[in-house]
């Protein structure tokens, strides 16, 4: 008889073989079926409440990330929403359908006992001539015409904007995301886009700021005399802290003499000053600082005609480094005119119920400032989301100018493509890449089920549409049909399409490759099994 090889302690939990690939691929599907519902324009939202804090959300990276998400299988999803948000800042939930449908799509053959390898092979296949098929389909737009690439990044935002919240607003808002990212320089840090959100007042009251504007900051008394309005100021960036109690800290004085007090006093008072005088010397208007600005030195500023703002966020006074051409100054030994930043206006004004200090025309021209208007916080928060998902989308249609038709008219045309292209395979792989093909109409599928038409007809439709070579021809929302998704400006950058068929894919073969779960109980990690330890010696 054999003997009985322990190699897990006791309390593991394994399993493995085709049940457990099933499992995976169940507890993917869902998570699709969770998220699918938020999908386009007619999408609805998820209310998530957690432990006091209310979310409302369609945004699929947003969604899957509050979830919390526990089991190992389906965590794949939220790395590839997260990775799909951090790459082209949208198309989250079509790479989770994506990926759900196309696990379901095959489930019938693991269950018949086709090998996970073949199928993986049969999907990278699918998914090169896909991308390949998708790159002849993409629409060039001419960088040389201003007005026509304007016009190509209006749309893909508007198109973003669709299935937002504020969808309502996309005329009002994607002209405004354009101008945004338009004035930042070649290097398009979304960092140098700033958003600001001020409860009240309307959403249309949103505006945006071609420079830095930042929240007033805590100010002593004498703030009130400075003057709020300057016309071509310079501009110090510090990270000085001007108060008194910073030059007494961390020291240790022994005096002889009492009378001596006095003149370390007097030495304290004296090196403020003198920190005080180089920046009046320096011709600067405005002095900010990363650091506070005490009273003593609020005063002396009044007093001569300057303002001050201490405690300014870290992020904000980056952005108005980068901005204005300031040189942000650790010690004020050398204040020269190349290290102040200059702007053509500073002012502080009212906005709702806030005090905003705003900079514009700025030297750098390399920031924007999105203040954001609104009722109820979740609204605000969720419009701010949208702004960022269409900021990423305009901003990636920047540097790689080619569209595609959205609606569900790109996935039918490549499905209508793998379908052909499956009928030439001899192997296997030809029911795998048909799979594939079929999973792609996942999109427009439920773009009509969530827009409340009759999906199977509206398929049946597009199918037809696309047989007649319309390989624009996608859901038309506002009139239960079909349309040219192209003139109709739903728009796309294509890489939002390649980002999302290559994540997808790559979740689901790394679904298929995983044959076994292995799960440690609760508590000491360290392996410590006495069955294996050797038998003690007689």
């Amino acid at each position: 008889m054999q003997p009985r090889i322990v190699i897990l302690k006791d309390g593991v939990d394994s399993s493995q073989g085709k049940g457990q690939l099933l499992s995976n691929i169940n507890a993917c599907e869902a998570v699709t079926e969770i998220l699918k519902t938020t999908l386009g324009p007619r999408g609805m939202d998820k209310l998530i409440h957690d432990q006091g804090k209310v979310t409302i959300s369609n945004d699929g990276a947003t969604i899957i990330k509050l979830l919390d998400i526990v089991h190992p299988a389906a965590k794949t999803l939220c790395d590839i929403a997260k990775s799909q948000d951090d790459e082209v800042g949208d198309g989250t939930t079509s790479v989770c359908l994506l990926a759900g449908e196309f696990l379901k799509s095959i489930k019938t053959y693991v269950e018949d006992g086709i090998h996970p390898q073949t199928i993986i092979k049969g999907f990278r296949e699918a998914q090169t001539e896909a991308l390949k098929k998708l790159q002849e389909l993409s629409i060039p737009i001419d960088r040389n015409d201003e007005g026509q690439t304007r016009e190509m990044l209006i749309r893909c935002a508007g198109t973003a904007l669709n299935s937002k919240l504020i969808a309502g607003q996309k005329e009002f808002f994607a002209p405004m995301v354009v101008d945004a990212i338009l004035n930042l320089d070649s290097s398009l840090d979304l960092k140098m886009v700033g958003i600001k959100k001020v409860a009240g007042g309307s959403v249309t009251e949103s505006r945006l700021i071609k420079g830095v504007a930042f929240k007033k900051t805590f100010a002593y008394a004498g703030f009130e005399q400075q003057p709020k309005k300057f016309d071509n100021p310079l501009i110090v960036a510090l990270n000085v802290e001007l108060e008194l109690k910073s030059e007494r800290q961390n020291a240790e004085i022994r005096i002889s003499d009492p009378t001596q007090y006095q003149s370390i006093v007097d030495a304290e008072w004296q090196i403020i000053y003198d920190k005080l005088a180089k920046i009046v010397a320096s011709g600067a208007k405005v002095v900010l600082s990363k650091l506070p600005i005490g009273d003593l030195a609020t005063q002396y500023f009044a007093d001569r005609d300057i303002f001050c703002a201490g405690r300014v966020p870290t992020d904000d006074l980056e952005r108005i480094c980068a901005a204005t051409g300031a040189v942000l100054q650790t010690s004020l030994g050398d204040l020269n005119p190349s290290i102040l930043g200059r702007a053509e206006r500073f002012e502080e004004s009212q906005v709702g119920g806030e005090r905003f200090n705003f900079l514009t025309g700025c030297a750098g021209k390399n920031s924007s400032t999105l203040l954001l208007r609104g009722g109820a916080e979740q609204f605000i928060a969720e419009s701010e989301r949208s702004l960022h998902d269409a900021l990423m989308i305009v901003k990636r249609a920047v540097t790689h100018s080619a569209v595609v038709g959205g609606g569900g008219a790109i996935e039918m045309e490549l499905s209508k493509h793998l379908r052909s292209y499956a009928k030439t395979i001899k192997t296997k792989a030809q029911l795998i890449i048909s799979a594939y093909a079929k999973a792609l109409e996942v999109v427009p599928r439920q773009l009509a089920i969530n827009a409340g038409f009759d999906a199977t007809d509206l398929l049946n439709q597009l199918r037809a549409a696309h047989a007649r070579d319309e390989r624009w021809a996608g859901v038309d929302i506002e009139n239960d049909g079909i349309c040219d998704t192209i003139k109709s400006f739903v728009w796309e950058p294509a890489l939002v399409k390649q980002n999302a068929l290559a994540a997808a894919t790559e979740a689901a073969c790394m679904i298929l490759s995983v044959d076994e779960t292995i799960k440690h109980p609760e508590g000491d990690k360290n392996f410590n099994d006495d069955r294996l330890a050797p038998a003690p010696r007689r």
